[in-house]
C-alpha cells in the first residue's frame, strides 16, 4: 500500500517513517508538517493510506478529511481522546494515540489491509476466455491457416514437423511438440506420448495402453512416461 504521513511535529513523523519502513508492503510516498502543503499531494496522488494527525496549524485533520477523496483509507494519530467519537463517524480505519507503540501501529495497518479489495488477478491462458484459436504457416508461401481448439482431436509429432489432425482434416507445421504443448490450454489438451497431444474431450474409450477418440479410426498410444499423470487426471472421472 501507498502511505502518506501528515503531522505538524516531526519527531512524530520520523516515529512513523520508521514504523513504515519495518513494514514491507507498505511504501511511503511522502511525508508533510503543513497539511496545507499536502492537498494538492492528496487530491493529484491520493494514496491508499494516510497517517494524520489531528490538531494542526491552519486546518484540523478532521477538516483536512472533508475535502479528501473518499477512497483513501485514514488511520487518525493523535495524543487526543477526546476526538474518538467525530474521527469514527468520519469513517476512519483505526485510531492511534501517542505515542504510538509499534505492535499497535501494525495491527492497525493488517486491519487496513484486510479492509482493502483483493487485486484483479490476470486470467490464465486456459480459460475458457482465452483466445480459442491460432494460426499456422502451411506449405504455401504467404498462405497462414486459422486452427480452432475446438477443432482439434489430436497432434502427431513426425521429426521436425507437426502434424495437426482438425476439423477431418491433416494439416502439416513447421513446430515442435514443446512449443505447441505450452501453446495449448492445459485444460483441453494433454501430452500422453512422447509423439501425441490430444484433446481430452475427444476421448470416447481408454482400452489398455490405447486412447479412443471420436472421429479417428485409429487409437492413439498411451507412453509409457505420460501413463500416470493420464490416469491421475481421469481419475476423479471413473465411476466406481
Amino acid at each position: 500500500m501507498t502511505c502518506i504521513i501528515i503531522d505538524d511535529e516531526q519527531h512524530a513523523i520520523d516515529v512513523l517513517e520508521h514504523y513504515v519502513r519495518q513494514i514491507p508492503s507498505l511504501q511511503l510516498l511522502a511525508s508533510f508538517t503543513n497539511p496545507l502543503d499536502a492537498l494538492n499531494h492528496l487530491n493529484a496522488t491520493p494514496p491508499d493510506l494516510l497517517f494524520l494527525d489531528i490538531q494542526m496549524p491552519g486546518i484540523s485533520g478532521l477538516q483536512l478529511i472533508r475535502t479528501m477523496p473518499s477512497s483513501i483509507k485514514i488511520i487518525l494519530t493523535t495524543a487526543y481522546s477526546e476526538f474518538v467519537t467525530e474521527g469514527f463517524e468520519l469513517e476512519v480505519a483505526d485510531y492511534l494515540l501517542k505515542p504510538v507503540p509499534f505492535p499497535r501501529f501494525l495491527r492497525a495497518v493488517q486491519r487496513v489491509q484486510q479492509s482493502l479489495p483483493a487485486p484483479a488477478t490476470k486470467e490464465p491462458a486456459d480459460t475458457a476466455d482465452a483466445d480459442d484459436y491460432f494460426f499456422v504457416k502451411t506449405e504455401l508461401k504467404g498462405k497462414m491457416l486459422k486452427i480452432n481448439f475446438r477443432d482439434i482431436d489430436y497432434i502427431e509429432g513426425e521429426r521436425n514437423y507437426v502434424a495437426i489432425h482438425h476439423d477431418g482434416i491433416k494439416t502439416m507445421a513447421l513446430l515442435n511438440m514443446k512449443d505447441l504443448e505450452d501453446r495449448l490450454p492445459a485444460r483441453f489438451f494433454m501430452r500422453i506420448h512422447r509423439s501425441y497431444i490430444i484433446a481430452v474431450e475427444k476421448i470416447v474409450a481408454i482400452e489398455g495402453n490405447t486412447v479412443v477418440l471420436r472421429r479417428v479410426q485409429e487409437g492413439i498410444l498411451l507412453g509409457d512416461t505420460y501413463r500416470a499423470a493420464f490416469l491421475e487426471r481421469m481419475k476423479g472421472k471413473i465411476m466406481q
